[in-house]
């Protein structure tokens, strides 16, 4: 079997998973032009149809369904092969696709994934970073990167060790005129920066103590959807931001920002890496498992 037909053949699967050419190309890399062309191809080499496409939708047709329940096994078998065969590289190589949501991402890039790719630099790490949650598996990425309590209870995790908690920050010179609040009920009197969630919900802010919750629906004169955005808002006086500590954690020690409200912000769960079992762990992933088990040895 050529590379090509194994390409073609990834193709038809991806694009029986995504329901779309367009997710297919994204996830394969390579344009919409190109995959519809290779598909048309290998369509008329087969002397059938694979696919019902219109404007709007994509869909199997029934001989594309029964070609896709005959191959799939077999594309699983022989990937398992590669990857076997992969496994025992002396150098590992290849791709890692990682999903994440963004914040979770930027506590680990420097210390983790950057420090990874200098100790192995044949590897290209494709990370992805989005606000909801998603099917690693079905979306064809290798880990994902989520807090423990949002880990699928059929993946194997690997809890990273990071104290983690919110951050309700402000510039000293806006502490300075405004005041400082001293429980939550105190952010009414306040200017706050109010932040859209990825949803587009408008975050109410939550905080805990002594097994006391309440959420704040906060006012102010600005909503942001980009936490980075928060962090500017507050570092130039506009108002008082909730934010990861993680994010403003240099500002806070360089006198930038002060934290107010610390003890109604408690520790949040852990981030973990999770991935399914795995029969034949390319190289480059089983590096990448030690180098977290190492850095959550570190930071535990």
């Amino acid at each position: 079997m050529t590379r090509s037909v194994i390409a073609d053949l990834d193709a038809v699967l991806s694009i029986a998973r995504q329901g779309s050419f367009r997710a297919a190309a994204l996830e394969l890399g390579m344009s919409t032009t190109a995959l519809s062309n290779s598909i048309a191809k290998l369509e008329q080499r087969l002397g059938i149809r694979l696919f019902n496409r219109t404007t709007r939708s994509v869909s199997l047709t029934d001989a594309g369904q029964t070609f896709v329940e005959r191959v799939g096994p077999a594309m699983a078998d022989i990937h398992y092969a590669m990857l076997a065969a992969q496994s025992l590289q002396a150098t590992p190589t290849g791709t890692l696709r990682i999903n994440a949501f963004a914040s979770a991402a930027r506590e680990v890039i420097a210390p983790l994934i950057l420090s990874f790719l200098r100790r192995y630099p044949q590897v290209h790490i494709d990370l992805v970073t989005e606000g909801r949650l998603v099917d690693i598996v079905a979306a064809g990425f290798d880990l994902g990167l989520r807090q423990t309590d949002l880990v699928p209870s059929d993946m194997i995790a690997v809890p990273l060790g990071l104290k983690r908690s919110n951050a309700v920050v402000a510039s000293p010179d806006y502490l300075r005129i405004h005041g400082t609040p001293t429980v939550p009920a105190d952010l009414y009197r306040f200017r706050c920066i109010r932040a859209r969630l990825p949803n587009n919900a408008l975050l109410r802010w939550p905080f805990e103590k002594d097994g006391n919750a309440v959420k704040i629906d906060v006012q102010g004169s600005i909503t942001l959807d980009e936490p980075s955005l928060v962090r500017i808002a507050a570092q130039n006086g506009i108002g008082l931001g909730y934010v990861m500590e993680a994010d403003v954690r240099d500002d806070i020690a360089a006198g930038r920002l002060v934290r107010v409200l610390e003890d109604w912000t408690p520790p949040l769960a852990q981030l973990a890496l999770y991935y399914p079992s795995r029969r034949y762990p390319p190289a480059a992933f089983s590096a990448f498992i030690q180098a977290a088990r190492e850095f959550a040895a570190a930071n535990g």
